[in-house]
């Protein structure tokens, strides 16, 4: 290979690896096209994104309604959130609550939901409702659940010999924590 055939090869592996690049970026922009009733308030910044994997936890028992009969009930989620780096950065139990790695704790309120998935649990934006501890989730204001795999509750398994029975069902989500701009 000449020198003068190194500098436009070179520049073909560079052209190339722009592409998958932008492709990529493309990509990832198609994964959050969050549906406008799950969008967080413009005043808010984003503190921190997150990935969680974990169980949805289920309780077969009976529902409220004209005829009491026995179906499997939301009981809590138990998960941990990582960084992009797959660092441990929070947890996410009953509540629903997360507790970051600092001790500090945010509790939210669903506000509203949609359901791009109808094989996993819903997509949701929550409001915070209290908040304790000094440090990362002092300031939330608002959490999105995003990207949601897996989670729904069992469609079988829920009878009189199971009644009390939890299931663990696995899911994975991305979380977005945000806060007041400052």
């Amino acid at each position: 290979m000449s020198l003068k055939t190194r500098p436009a090869s070179l520049f073909s592996g560079c052209s190339l690896l722009a592409v998958a690049l932008l492709f990529t970026a493309a990509s990832a922009q198609e994964k959050y096209a969050v549906p406008d009733q799950i969008k967080p308030p413009a005043d808010q910044r984003l503190v921190l994104q997150s990935h969680a994997a974990g169980v949805q936890i289920y309780v077969c028992q009976p529902t409220l309604g004209g005829d009491a009969h026995l179906a499997w009930v939301f009981s809590a989620p138990e998960a941990t959130l990582t960084d992009d780096r797959g660092m441990e950065v929070a947890k996410h139990f009953a509540g629903p609550t997360w507790q970051s790695t600092d001790g500090s704790l945010v509790k939210g309120k669903v506000v509203s939901q949609a359901s791009p998935d109808p094989e996993s649990v819903p997509w949701l934006l929550l409001t915070a409702v209290d908040h304790s501890g000094a440090g990362l989730m002092s300031d939330v204001q608002t959490i999105q659940r995003l990207n949601t795999k897996g989670g729904k509750a069992p469609t079988t398994g829920c009878d009189l010999q199971h009644q009390g029975e939890k299931a663990r069902v696995n899911y994975t989500a991305d979380y977005n924590f945000y806060a007041p701009a400052k």
